[in-house]
Protein backbone atom coordinates (compact mmCIF):
# COMPACT_ATOMS: atom_id res chain seq x y z
CA UNK A 1 0.00 0.00 0.00
CA UNK A 2 1.07 3.58 -1.11
CA UNK A 3 0.62 6.79 1.36
CA UNK A 4 -1.81 7.68 -1.31
CA UNK A 5 -3.35 4.58 -1.58
CA UNK A 6 -3.24 4.98 2.61
CA UNK A 7 -5.21 8.36 2.34
CA UNK A 8 -8.05 6.81 -0.21
CA UNK A 9 -8.68 4.10 2.32
CA UNK A 10 -8.78 6.51 5.07
CA UNK A 11 -10.99 8.91 3.43
CA UNK A 12 -8.29 11.67 3.12
CA UNK A 13 -7.06 14.14 0.83
CA UNK A 14 -3.29 13.18 -0.50
CA UNK A 15 -2.58 15.82 -2.73
CA UNK A 16 -3.77 18.29 0.21
CA UNK A 17 -1.02 16.99 2.70
CA UNK A 18 1.56 17.07 0.81
CA UNK A 19 0.82 20.56 -0.03
CA UNK A 20 0.65 21.71 3.15
CA UNK A 21 3.48 19.53 4.88
CA UNK A 22 5.42 19.46 0.65
CA UNK A 23 6.97 16.25 1.13
CA UNK A 24 5.43 12.70 1.22
CA UNK A 25 8.52 11.91 4.17
CA UNK A 26 7.05 14.39 6.30
CA UNK A 27 3.48 13.75 5.49
CA UNK A 28 4.62 9.79 6.49
CA UNK A 29 6.36 10.58 9.63
CA UNK A 30 2.68 12.41 11.17
CA UNK A 31 0.74 10.27 9.74
CA UNK A 32 2.43 7.20 11.16
CA UNK A 33 2.53 9.59 14.44
CA UNK A 34 -1.15 9.69 14.62
CA UNK A 35 -1.05 6.13 16.14
CA UNK A 36 -0.51 7.62 19.22
CA UNK A 37 -2.01 10.26 19.53
CA UNK A 38 -4.21 10.19 22.99
CA UNK A 39 -7.27 12.22 22.23
CA UNK A 40 -9.08 9.16 20.69
CA UNK A 41 -8.86 7.53 24.00
CA UNK A 42 -9.20 10.90 25.52
CA UNK A 43 -12.64 11.37 24.09
CA UNK A 44 -14.13 8.01 24.54
CA UNK A 45 -12.98 8.66 28.82
CA UNK A 46 -15.15 11.30 28.82
CA UNK A 47 -18.09 10.02 27.21
CA UNK A 48 -17.89 7.69 29.43
CA UNK A 49 -17.57 10.11 32.52
CA UNK A 50 -19.81 12.36 30.94
CA UNK A 51 -17.28 15.07 31.06
CA UNK A 52 -18.61 16.95 28.25
CA UNK A 53 -15.36 19.59 28.70
CA UNK A 54 -13.38 16.99 28.05
CA UNK A 55 -15.07 15.57 25.21
CA UNK A 56 -15.49 18.64 23.48
CA UNK A 57 -11.41 19.15 24.01
CA UNK A 58 -10.52 15.89 22.65
CA UNK A 59 -12.98 16.03 19.74
CA UNK A 60 -11.58 19.38 18.70
CA UNK A 61 -7.93 18.12 19.32
CA UNK A 62 -8.75 15.22 16.72
CA UNK A 63 -10.71 17.69 14.50
CA UNK A 64 -7.57 19.74 14.01
CA UNK A 65 -4.52 17.15 13.49
CA UNK A 66 -7.58 15.70 11.08
CA UNK A 67 -7.12 18.94 9.19
CA UNK A 68 -3.56 19.50 9.79
CA UNK A 69 -3.28 15.98 7.67
CA UNK A 70 -6.40 16.06 5.37
CA UNK A 71 -7.97 13.28 7.12
CA UNK A 72 -11.06 14.37 5.51
CA UNK A 73 -13.59 11.98 6.82
CA UNK A 74 -12.80 11.84 10.63
CA UNK A 75 -12.20 15.55 9.83
CA UNK A 76 -15.66 15.86 8.97
CA UNK A 77 -16.83 14.00 11.93
CA UNK A 78 -14.91 14.92 14.37
CA UNK A 79 -15.90 18.77 13.40
CA UNK A 80 -19.94 17.97 14.06
CA UNK A 81 -18.85 16.08 16.88
CA UNK A 82 -17.09 18.65 18.28
CA UNK A 83 -19.93 21.62 17.53
CA UNK A 84 -22.48 19.19 19.34
CA UNK A 85 -20.34 19.14 22.13
CA UNK A 86 -18.85 23.22 22.38
CA UNK A 87 -21.87 24.33 24.79
CA UNK A 88 -22.04 20.96 26.40
CA UNK A 89 -23.95 17.98 25.85
CA UNK A 90 -26.99 17.42 23.17
CA UNK A 91 -28.81 14.70 21.73
CA UNK A 92 -26.80 14.79 18.70
CA UNK A 93 -23.51 14.62 20.01
CA UNK A 94 -24.57 10.17 21.02
CA UNK A 95 -24.97 9.73 16.94
CA UNK A 96 -21.95 11.77 15.92
CA UNK A 97 -19.50 10.01 18.57
CA UNK A 98 -20.82 7.29 17.28
CA UNK A 99 -19.92 8.11 13.54
CA UNK A 100 -16.51 9.43 14.56
CA UNK A 101 -15.46 5.80 15.91
CA UNK A 102 -16.40 4.72 12.70
CA UNK A 103 -14.17 7.01 10.83
CA UNK A 104 -11.07 7.02 13.60
CA UNK A 105 -11.20 2.96 13.52
CA UNK A 106 -11.17 3.38 9.66
CA UNK A 107 -8.78 5.60 9.45
CA UNK A 108 -6.72 3.54 12.39
CA UNK A 109 -6.94 0.40 9.79
CA UNK A 110 -5.78 2.08 7.36
CA UNK A 111 -2.83 3.34 8.75
CA UNK A 112 -1.86 0.11 10.31
CA UNK A 113 -2.19 -1.49 6.61
CA UNK A 114 0.08 0.84 5.15
CA UNK A 115 2.75 0.60 8.34
CA UNK A 116 2.52 -3.77 8.31
CA UNK A 117 3.26 -3.26 4.23
CA UNK A 118 5.95 -0.93 3.93
CA UNK A 119 7.47 -1.48 7.79
CA UNK A 120 7.46 1.89 8.55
Amino acid sequence: MTLKECYDALGGDYEEAIGRLRSERLVQKFVLKFLNDGSYDLLNSSFEKEDWGEAFRAAHTIKGVCQNLSFLALGDSSSELCEALRGGHTPEADSLVKRTREDYQRTIQAIRTFQEENGA
